[in-house]
C-alpha cells in the first residue's frame, strides 16, 4: 500500500501561511528584528558535513518539478515543504533568494510567539547572490547579481553565500559573469563569510543550455573556480556527481557539496549517487540540494530528507541506499 499525499497543512496552517502577507504590510520590521534576535550555530557544521536545502529555483524562472511545469510556484506548497524538510534531524540549513528567507523569518517569528521551537534556530541559512540568469532568457549565461549582496547577508546574520557561474567557452557571457562572482569572493571574504560556489561547465543546445556532466569538463571548470577572488580559504564547491568522480574531487582541496539537480523518477539513484560522492574523497562534505528533496512525487519530503541525511551524516554505504527509501514506494513520482 502507498503513502498518502503529503499534507502542507499538518506543517503550515493555512492561518499562519494568511499571517504572512498581513505581517509585510502591517509589521515589515519583524523580518530584520527577528533574523537579530535568531539562535545561530556556534561553527558551520556540527560534523564536518552538511545537508543544505537549495530553495532558490524560482528566483532564475525554474518551477518545474519532475513532470508539472509549475510545481514550485505555489507559494504554499514551496514554503510548507521546505519548513517539513527543515525539522528533520540532520538537515542542517537552507538556501534561499531574499523573498524566501524573509517569509521563512516570518513564519519563525509566528512559531516563537506561539512558544514553539523556531524552526530556523541553530540552522545554517545561506543568502543567494546571482539570479539575473533566468532560464531560457537570451541573456541566461550573463547571471547578474539581482539577490543579496555580502553586506546585506552580514547584517542579517546569515552564515554564507552562495553564487554560481556557468562557462561557456563561446559565450563571453560567461567571462562576465566569473567577474562578478570574483567580486563576491572579495567581498565576502573581507566580512569572513563562507562562499559556497556552483561552476558549471556549460553547452547551447537546440533546447537550450545544458550543464557538461562529464568528469573532463567538471575538472577544468573546477580549476577556474578556486582561483577565483582574493582567496579560497572560506570557499565551498557545488557540483554534481558524475561518472568517475573521484578524478573530480582531486582537482581541489576545497570541500565540496554535490548539487541535486533535476528532479528523477528514482529516488534511490540519486541517494545511491550521494552515498557513492561521499565515498569518493575526503573533500566531499555533502549535498545541497532541492527539487529532488522538497518534491518527492506526491509523497512526505520527510522520507527522502532523512534518507540523504543519513547517507551524509552516517555514512551508509552506496550498495545501502535502496534500503533507506523501504516503505516509502510513492516517493517515486
Amino acid at each position: 500500500m502507498s503513502n498518502p499525499p503529503f499534507d502542507v497543512g499538518t506543517v503550515l496552517p493555512r492561518e499562519l501561511f494568511d499571517q504572512i502577507c498581513k505581517i509585510r504590510v502591517q509589521q515589515p520590521q519583524i523580518i530584520p528584528r527577528e533574523a537579530s534576535v535568531r539562535k545561530r550555530r556556534q561553527t558551520l557544521t556540527d560534523d564536518g558535513r552538511l545537508v543544505v536545502v537549495a530553495a532558490d529555483h524560482p528566483g532564475r524562472g525554474v518551477t518545474s518539478s519532475g513532470t508539472e511545469a509549475l510545481g514550485m510556484a505555489d507559494r504554499y506548497q514551496y514554503l510548507g515543504r521546505i519548513l517539513r524538510v527543515l525539522e528533520q534531524p540532520g538537515v542542517d540549513g537552507v538556501m534561499s533568494t531574499p523573498d524566501i528567507l524573509e517569509e521563512l523569518l516570518i513564519v519563525n517569528h509566528l512559531m516563537r510567539e506561539k512558544g514553539q521551537r523556531p524552526v530556523l534556530d541553530g540552522k545554517v541559512i545561506l543568502g543567494c547572490m546571482n539570479r539575473g540568469g533566468l532560464s531560457g532568457a537570451i541573456f541566461e549565461m550573463r547571471d547578474r547579481f539581482t539577490a543579496f549582496t555580502a553586506a546585506q547577508i552580514q547584517r542579517m546574520r546569515f552564515d554564507g553565500a552562495k553564487m554560481m557561474f556557468r562557462l561557456d567557452w563561446k559565450n563571453p557571457d560567461s567571462g562576465a559573469t566569473i567577474d562578478d562572482c570574483s567580486r563576491a569572493l572579495r567581498e565576502l571574504e573581507a566580512l569572513d563569510l563562507p562562499a559556497f560556489l556552483e561552476p558549471l561547465p556549460a553547452q547551447k543546445t537546440d533546447s537550450g543550455y545544458r550543464v557538461q556532466k562529464t568528469a573532463d569538463a567538471l575538472i577544468s571548470v573546477i580549476g577556474v573556480a578556486t582561483a577565483l577572488g582574493n582567496s579560497s580559504r572560506l570557499l565551498w564547491l557545488k557540483i554534481p556527481y558524475v561518472q568517475e568522480f573521484e578524478r573530480v574531487v582531486r582537482a581541489a582541496t576545497c570541500p565540496i557539496l554535490m548539487l541535486g539537480g533535476q528532479s528523477r523518477k528514482e529516488p534511490e539513484k540519486l541517494l545511491y549517487d550521494f552515498a557513492a560522492g561521499i565515498a569518493a574523497g575526503p573533500n566531499v562534505r555533502g549535498v545541497l540540494v532541492g527539487r529532488n528533496v522538497l518534491f518527492p512525487g506526491k509523497a512526505d519530503p520527510a522520507a527522502m530528507a532523512q534518507a540523504v541525511t543519513r547517507v551524509v551524516h552516517e555514512d551508509a554505504a552506496p550498495k545501502d541506499a535502496a534500503v533507506l527509501l523501504k516503505g516509502f514506494a510513492s516517493l517515486a513520482s
